[in-house]
């Protein structure tokens, strides 16, 4: 799943980061490295961009960048397979 599927209020961790040249590096210099937990805020009207939080701080990224962000959700407490 990549990072801008996520639902919000949705918790994950960054599994890869994608892109190339300046746009990965400065993914990375944000603080978006692998295995770092994030949290999706919210999301504009139209769905571009999207608010996340992470290392303790919110940012806000567009879509196109989001996409390139491959994320594994985190599983929620309480939310077991139980029938």
């Amino acid at each position: 799943m990549t990072l801008d599927e996520m639902e919000i209020g949705g918790v994950s961790v960054i599994r890869t980061v994608g892109g190339e040249g300046p746009l990965r590096n400065r993914l990375l210099d944000m603080g978006l490295i692998p295995r770092t937990r994030i949290v999706l805020q919210k999301r504009a009207p139209l769905g571009d961009p999207i608010e996340i939080k992470v290392r303790g701080y919110e940012l806000t990224l567009r879509a196109a960048d989001a996409q390139k962000i491959e994320v594994e959700p985190e599983p929620v407490p309480g939310r077991g397979d139980r029938v």
